[in-house]
């Protein structure tokens, strides 16, 4: 590998490290939070499930208004950086934030004044409503810091994006706590508004930092300016937002599919529930006993079946939080090294991503369904039911780490609709299965899990068909499937073994099972790792491209796993 080459691929993993640490310290924080607040009294699962389903709404307005902004915005942005045209990056960035101040301002009013409908016509959960109103506010908020975040990651500058959203999150989580341990006593649907009003409060002061963050560093924007040497653009403003438009609706109809579908998904669930719990089928075989709920015990009973459902959504969501450090790098490196028509670098940037991918999920996914009760005991003490449901999910966990760092290579080679239309055909088959699945009193709310393993698992597939036709894939499948298997398989059977012997040793209650819990995970990583380097999964080079490559390599040779130079 040439020098140039090698600083290339260490500048791309050392931006990928610093996304990667930030999206560990929000999830982190995230799962903090949710844990507190749902074992605070009076809010479990049930305050859980409003939390949730009033979210997702929120989230179908998000994907609408900004989430395509900070991969299309440093698309566009490294484009120029990258043939020198700094001026027009700059009036790339300014053209966005006119355009979505006044997307974020639609959408607000929207969520505000609509919440009455989405909540009992849309997602049938009455009580959800204050959940939307107190989330509203961020919407605006979350847009434009989008435009600022992705304008600084075009430039290569992963700071702006990776501080944001520490900070955010440090402040949700503590002003989260606060907010329900005060509002302790009222409704768990009026705990869950205030819940999310934490949110707004905190994107308001994180989009504060990062107007901070761009005026610290205007002075250096408008030298760059001044020496750009490359031919500016010089369409109209107009020109340019229909150009910016047309590229981040591409790219957010993955995630406004996404988020439709767990709207639908909880309508679906909604309805299921209440098929399944109006028939009750006693434990001996006997005719089933037929009753009619009240409403309130209707509401009550789907609110706590969502909650359990999204209980495993924290869990599942921090591997893939880790993995979107890829995607989110990925675009604006390999759009740029496509505008210099370096082809083979692009596709190096993909093989590597794709395999280090693999071999960050698959023990993330291998340990929660192997630990997954005893986990659902430490972090849900109060409300430890549902771990089942984390087991089944975490199947679908390894597609959708794997679609997530395709759809980043895809819209970084330009073929921007193909996540969406992969996503699209995935919740068709879950919308299918839900219906057909949740409403079996057996199955019930375990059917949505069932469903979003296909539906993950469709949207991989479509993502790699396509991606390896227009991309130069090398995947080998004993390097990128067999031996990362047997060393996840090892790692799983020393996890539950290890386990086993502690609580054997400990005995039983809280202490004893968070002890064995943790001397589980730290033998199974230890198990992992030690294995991914004897089966030499990766080659010198991919070691030497790790965060701190050199030194692992290093070390590698002393202990003889790898040959010196």
């Amino acid at each position: 590998m040439s020098n140039i080459k090698k600083e290339n691929s260490q500048s791309f993993m050392n931006n990928v490290t610093v996304i990667l640490i930030s999206q560990i310290i929000v999830k982190l924080f995230g799962m903090v939070y949710r844990i507190v607040i749902t074992n605070i009294d009076g809010f479990g699962d049930e305050g859980l499930g409003f939390y949730n389903v009033g979210f997702q709404i929120y989230t179908v307005l998000l994907a609408i208004s900004s989430v395509g902004i900070p991969n299309a915005i440093s698309k566009m942005v490294s484009e120029r950086v990258a043939l020198n045209d700094h001026a027009g990056a700059h009036k790339i960035f300014k053209t966005a934030m006119l355009l979505f101040s006044v997307i974020g301002l639609a959408t607000t009013f929207v969520l505000f004044f609509g919440a009455d409908i989405f909540a009992q016509y849309v997602i049938k959960i009455d009580g959800s409503q204050y959940v939307m109103r107190a989330l509203a506010p961020s919407l605006f908020f979350v847009c434009v810091s989008s435009v600022i975040r992705g304008y600084f990651t075009g430039m290569k500058n992963m700071r702006a994006t990776s501080n944001s959203q520490v900070i955010e999150q440090i402040l949700k989580c503590s002003l989260t706590i606060i907010f329900v341990y005060l509002s302790v006593g009222l409704a768990p649907e009026i705990m869950a508004s205030w819940a999310n009003f934490a949110t707004s409060v905190a994107t308001v002061l994180s989009f504060l930092y990062l107007v901070y963050f761009y005026y610290r560093r205007k002075s250096s924007i408008k030298e760059d300016i001044a020496n750009s040497t490359g031919e500016t653009i010089t369409v109209s403003r107009k020109r340019l937002m229909i150009s910016i438009l047309m590229l981040s609706i591409p790219i957010s109809l993955g995630s406004i599919i996404t988020a439709v579908n767990r709207v639908i998904d909880t309508a679906t669930v909604s309805r299921g529930i209440e098929i399944a719990f109006s028939t009750v089928i006693p434990a001996h075989g006997s005719a089933a006993a037929i009753f009619n709920p009240t409403a309130e015990q209707m509401t009550k009973e789907i609110a706590r079946l969502s909650g359990l459902l999204s209980k495993s959504d924290i869990l599942y969501n921090m591997p893939l939080a880790v993995n979107f450090a890829f995607a989110t790098v990925l675009v604006p490196s390999i759009a740029g090294a496509l505008a210099v028509k370096d082809y083979k670098e692009a596709a190096a940037k993909v093989n590597y991503s794709l395999l280090v991918s693999i071999l960050i999920i698959l023990p993330c996914a291998i340990g929660l369904i192997t630990l997954a009760e005893p986990i659902y005991k430490i972090i849900y003490f109060s409300a430890s039911e549902g771990y089942e449901l984390l087991q089944l999910v975490s199947v679908s966990l390894i597609f959708a780490a794997l679609a997530q760092t395709m759809t980043g290579s895809l819209q970084g080679i330009g073929k921007v609709f193909v996540p969406a239309i992969s996503l699209l055909f995935g919740c068709i088959a879950k919308i299918i299965l839900n219906i057909v699945l949740i409403r079996i009193p057996s199955v019930n709310i375990y059917g949505a899990a069932i469903s979003s393993i296909a539906c993950q698992f469709i949207s991989c597939a479509i993502c790699f068909v396509v991606l390896k036709k227009h991309c130069k894939l090398k995947i080998a499948p004993v390097k990128y499937v067999v031996k990362p298997l047997i060393a996840g398989a090892v790692m799983g059977v020393a996890a539950v073994g290890v386990y086993k012997l502690m609580m054997l040793v400990l005995n039983t209650g809280f202490t004893a099972n968070l002890i064995a819990t943790i001397i589980a995970i730290a033998a199974a990583a230890v198990v992992y790792f030690f294995l991914v380097f004897v089966l030499k999964i990766l080659s010198e080079d991919e070691v030497k491209q790790l965060p701190m490559g050199n030194k692992i390599y290093r070390g590698l040779v002393k202990i003889k796993l790898y040959n010196a130079e």
